[in-house]
């Protein structure tokens, strides 16, 4: 049931999140989660900066009224999970901006200043790391 992946920073987005609040599918049958994994991956590859965080999908992360979602975590890291994404480039790009300010952050705070526009609201929960709890 769990894969080995990775252990550093990563953006693990639900492959199977609805399209959107009201569709579970776009036009073409195609769910948004999908849709997410493949922007992520298609603006990853097209920046360098990109590449010190990992794009990692799995089915359902049981946050299905907040439609294509991702968890940013990190060892050692506060993670989030954020939603309510638009399943397209625009999205991808905050995603991954925002994942890069994580990654270079010391326990998983990033200073709302460097937050792109296109991740505010779209929090929907924090985690503590392993062993951890957050003050």
């Amino acid at each position: 049931m769990l894969i080995p992946v990775e252990d550093g920073p990563a953006i693990v987005a639900c492959n199977t999140c609805r399209h959107s609040a009201d569709a579970r599918e776009d036009s073409a049958g195609t769910r948004g989660g999908a849709q997410l994994v493949a922007a992520l991956r298609q603006v990853q590859e097209s920046d360098a900066r990109y590449a010190g965080v990992a794009v990692q999908e799995m089915p359902c992360l049981f946050a299905c009224t907040d439609f294509c979602t991702i968890h940013l975590r990190a060892p050692g890291k506060v993670g989030y999970v954020l939603g309510r994404f638009t399943p397209d480039e625009d999205a991808a790009t905050a995603i991954l901006d925002y994942a890069v300010h994580y990654a270079a952050s010391e326990h998983g705070r990033v200073p709302f200043k460097q937050w792109p526009q296109g991740v505010k609201g779209h929090f929907i929960t924090r985690t503590p790391p392993q062993g951890f709890v957050a003050e």
